[in-house]
């Protein structure tokens, strides 16, 4: 009996056009096979010289599918006279792309750094009354790119710039979006003094009686997965105030950590949503919607997965139960759904160390997943990221080109998915001052 395959919804199986990979996948491999398959408009596969992977140019007759009916709605205007593109020094390779889509130039600009560690930056063309794109992303140096962003944009509210608009397809020191939630006990006792509700006293004494057997420490470790210390800062709103106040009118930014880092900002903040460039790959792919699962690595990416899931012909959702001991280390508990014999697929909006993923991967085999799949838009790939990653827990690691990747952090189950054309398509719409959320739609 013929089995249905993964189909995603319309809005993300149109994002055809827009993916790069990393082609080192043996494809000797036997795929698996159905009876049906689902397949997008896939760009020419990479070539290799000298052993380095040659990506194919994108251009204007690479434009996703979604975006040729949208423009046939509302056409988009593509006069660029007021429009100027500028990048850092973090992803130049990104913002090529990006300018190569749109038709555009990168605007002449010059970056240095004094023996100290300042930063020096000049504009060499007038940007006097145009609309102004910088493309930096804060990615690691963090600090230094962050800096380097504040200069330019400093630079081009001095130069008379009409508008400034900071693209940053990864925003540092999203993760630093809140205080620590308070442990379960005092909350009971919060509520026990102010509401003085019976039963819930009831409770609260139960709860005591069981603390010798450690019971309210792992009520705590419940409701309470990211343990951490009083009085700390809250960098994402630090960051969000200081890209403000240097100067910038708008803020591009790529899958944030958490939706409220928006409600930081002062000015508007348009937030694209990468994931659907990563649901057209896995369209690619021959695999059975029966056999497919979408796991989320830990409590808190349930509401990503879920959405994520439900673009996968409404695929089963497990979730990772994990335990956090402190900053960048991860303990995996226990699996809640379940993954035997089928294709795993695990989705983040981030790997730094890969320790959440890389666990939460080796939990699947032993729960016997048939294939674990990692998926994510930034790759930070701090040490000892790599390692994990390719281990062979994995058979395939999707990640986008937000962060750049050294050549040094290859590995041969990576593939790589450009968002060139959607940030591009995203830039041409404010600038028209058309709608960006009917993109996704």
């Amino acid at each position: 009996m013929a089995s249905s395959l993964l189909q995603p919804s319309s809005s993300s199986s149109l994002f055809a056009g827009t993916l790069r990979t990393l082609d080192f996948v043996d494809h000797s491999r036997a795929r698996i096979s159905a009876p049906y398959t689902v397949k997008c408009d896939m760009s020419e596969s990479s070539n290799f010289v000298n052993g380095k992977p040659i990506i194919p140019v994108l251009n204007e007759r690479t434009l996703p599918k979604f975006m040729e009916s949208a423009r046939e709605a509302k056409a988009v205007s593509r006069n660029s006279n007021r429009l100027k593109l500028f990048s850092g020094t973090a992803n130049p390779t990104l913002s090529q792309e990006i300018a190569r889509y749109m038709g555009l130039e990168l605007g002449k600009i010059s970056i240095k750094r004094f023996a100290d560690g300042e930063i020096y930056v000049q504009l060499q063309e007038s940007v006097r009354g145009c609309n102004v794109y910088l493309i930096q992303p804060t990615c690691p140096p963090a600090n230094e790119n962050l800096m380097e962003l504040k200069i330019m944009i400093d630079a081009c509210r001095r130069a008379s710039a009409k508008n400034i608009t900071a693209v940053i397809p990864y925003f540092g020191y999203a993760r630093a979006d809140r205080k620590a939630i308070l442990p379960i006990v005092l909350c009971a006792c919060f509520l026990c003094y102010f509401i003085e509700f019976f039963y819930l006293q009831l409770v609260f004494a139960f709860c005591l009686m069981m603390s010798t057997n450690g019971f309210h420490m792992q009520l705590m470790e419940l409701f309470s997965p990211r343990q951490t210390q009083g009085r700390e800062s809250i960098a994402a709103k630090l960051v969000a105030n200081l890209i403000t106040k240097a100067g910038a009118d708008r803020v591009l930014a790529c899958d944030l950590h958490s939706g409220q880092s928006m409600g930081y900002f002062d000015i508007p903040v348009d937030h694209v949503h990468c994931q659907p460039v990563i649901l057209d790959y896995l369209a690619s792919k021959t695999i059975s919607s029966s056999d497919l699962v979408v796991v989320s690595p830990d409590v808190g990416g349930v509401a990503r997965a879920r959405a994520f899931a439900k673009k996968l012909s409404d695929a089963p959702l497990a979730i990772v139960d994990k335990r956090r001991h402190g900053h960048n280390v991860a303990e995996v508990m226990n699996l809640i759904g379940d993954v035997k014999g089928k294709v795993a697929v695990m989705v983040d909006d981030m790997i730094d160390t890969a320790g959440t993923i890389a666990k939460g991967a080796a939990l699947l085999h032993e729960e016997g997943a048939r294939e674990v799949y990692a998926c994510c838009t930034h790759a930070v790939f701090s040490p000892p990221a790599i390692e994990r990653l390719s281990g062979g827990l994995f058979h395939e690691v999707i990640i986008t080109n937000t962060i750049p990747v050294a050549e040094k952090n290859y590995f041969p189950q990576l593939t790589i998915l450009t968002v060139a054309n959607l940030l591009g398509e995203t830039i041409w719409r404010v600038h028209d001052d058309s709608s960006v959320s009917s993109i996704f739609q």
